[in-house]
């Protein structure tokens, strides 16, 4: 997946939540990406507030954001139903980008931070340059496909990924009981062992708890 493509998720989306670390505790905000370019994402905030003083200590920021509607509804049995969407997730390193710098791109989309930094002289520029993240695309009432989930991880900037999804080992003893109990029709039969479709796996840990033969491991341990 490209920067491109990574901001336009985000884009869509709008405003989300940033969160840095103060001390020992995470601390969130509502902010939004201003604008791309090859070196990574830019958003922007004021040398005065704590966030500036955050990303300056750590030089670490991380970012989620939803692209669905965010109520959810209980049905007469108790369910909870959730509408078709996605969240995009993304952590990684930050720097701090002079006005001066942006000026030199010469490039018409920062226009808008060159005129907010006039109108506000506390204003500053942050690019995370290197970065790791996920989609969560989901559509638990499978309305508009066959499965419940789709998921892709990316990052750029040489950062290093985890696939998603739990791993059946080599110690599958072929049961099915992993397909039986999964509801994301994550899993398949390959030969006369199983293996979990990551992209479609939600690690909720139903095949991991139900296999008799402990075949399954997951990232959490």
């Amino acid at each position: 997946m490209t920067i491109q493509e990574i901001f336009k998720h985000f884009d869509k989306i709008g405003c989300c939540t940033f969160a840095t670390v103060d001390r020992d505790y995470p601390e969130t905000r509502i902010a939004h990406f201003l604008v791309y370019d090859e070196e990574g994402l830019y958003f922007m905030t004021m040398n005065t507030k704590p966030f500036y003083k955050q990303l300056k200590k750590t030089g670490k920021v991380s970012v989620c954001g939803l692209s669905a509607k965010s109520t959810v509804e209980e049905t007469a049995e108790g369910n909870l139903v959730f509408d078709a969407g996605y969240f995009i997730r993304l952590t990684g390193d930050v720097r701090e980008v002079t006005i001066e710098e942006i000026r030199a791109k010469n490039d018409p989309a920062f226009a808008y931070c060159i005129a907010d930094q006039e109108r506000y002289p506390a204003m500053t520029a942050f690019v995370i340059y290197r970065a790791k993240g996920e989609i969560f695309d989901y559509d638990f009432e499978k309305e508009h496909r066959d499965h419940k989930l789709e998921r892709e991880r990316f990052s750029y900037g040489d950062f290093p990924v985890t696939a998603p999804g739990l791993t059946i080992t080599e110690n599958c003893i072929g049961c099915g009981t992993c397909a039986s109990v999964c509801t994301f029709d994550a899993i398949e039969a390959q030969g006369n062992q199983y293996r979990i479709n990551g992209n479609r796996c939600d690690e909720c840990g139903n095949c991991f708890i139900s296999c008799p033969a402990d075949a399954i491991t997951h990232k959490g341990i």
